[in-house]
């Protein structure tokens, strides 16, 4: 079941710009890709951070696994040989350890594009309450200035590694096609029945006949 999900998911993602996804030819549960971090207001603005996942036996009922191949990330929820913390990779259920809900966790209609985009998320607003990188989140916390340019500073450090032919999509490239909205013919409108003829009618007028004889009624005994 593994193998067909990973397949379908597959597909829509190698489409998009945004992530450059390569699977192992023996093994489809391993998969390597390129995340480029494509908001402007990212202080990771221009990264692109190589990763890896991969998927148990029993995927999608139990989660994937992250790991940043880049190095030397600084992020409060990177641990340092690159493996991230984030809930939404944390088994399904309640836990009362952490504290997270089950809502925060797994659950078997998340995916892969669903884990990417919380990754990127959380690389803009990191859990500092329970850092993976104590350092990281104390320079995030009271340094802002420097996390800053260590994060600027890998952005720059990224772009060595970046494959040929792969270049950052432009806001314009990530926008959805526009949809196009067809008006159906109402057929009904061209077949107006003898009984729609008078527009201006209304059903008052039915009965003005009744008043006009009564009126004629009046004048003859006068």
């Amino acid at each position: 079941m593994a193998q067909k999900r990973l397949m379908q998911e597959l597909k829509p993602l190698q489409k998009e710009r945004w992530v450059n996804i390569e699977t192992d030819e023996t093994n489809i549960r391993k998969w390597r890709m390129g995340l480029w971090v494509v908001n402007p207001d990212s202080v990771w603005h221009g990264a692109y951070l190589k990763a890896e996942m991969r998927f148990p036996d029993d995927y999608p009922y139990q989660p994937p696994t992250f790991r940043f191949n880049t190095p030397n990330i600084c992020h409060p929820n990177v641990y340092p040989d690159g493996t991230l913390c984030i809930s939404i990779l944390h088994k399904p259920g309640d836990d009362d350890r952490s504290g997270e809900l089950a809502s925060e966790r797994w659950n078997v209609l998340h995916g892969v594009e669903s884990v990417l985009r919380s990754v990127l998320l959380l690389m803009d607003d990191p859990e500092i309450n329970s850092p993976a990188n104590v350092d990281a989140s104390v320079l995030y916390r009271d340094h802002r200035d420097e996390y800053n340019k260590s994060a600027k500073a890998l952005v720059e450090q990224t772009q060595s590694d970046v494959p040929e032919g792969i270049t950052m999509p432009t806001s314009e490239e990530l926008m959805p096609a526009p949809v196009k909205v067809v008006e159906e013919e109402d057929d009904d409108f061209w077949n107006i029945s003898d009984e729609d003829d008078d527009f201006g009618g209304s059903d008052s007028d039915a009965g003005m006949d009744d008043f006009e004889d009564d009126d004629d009624d009046d004048e003859d005994t006068k």
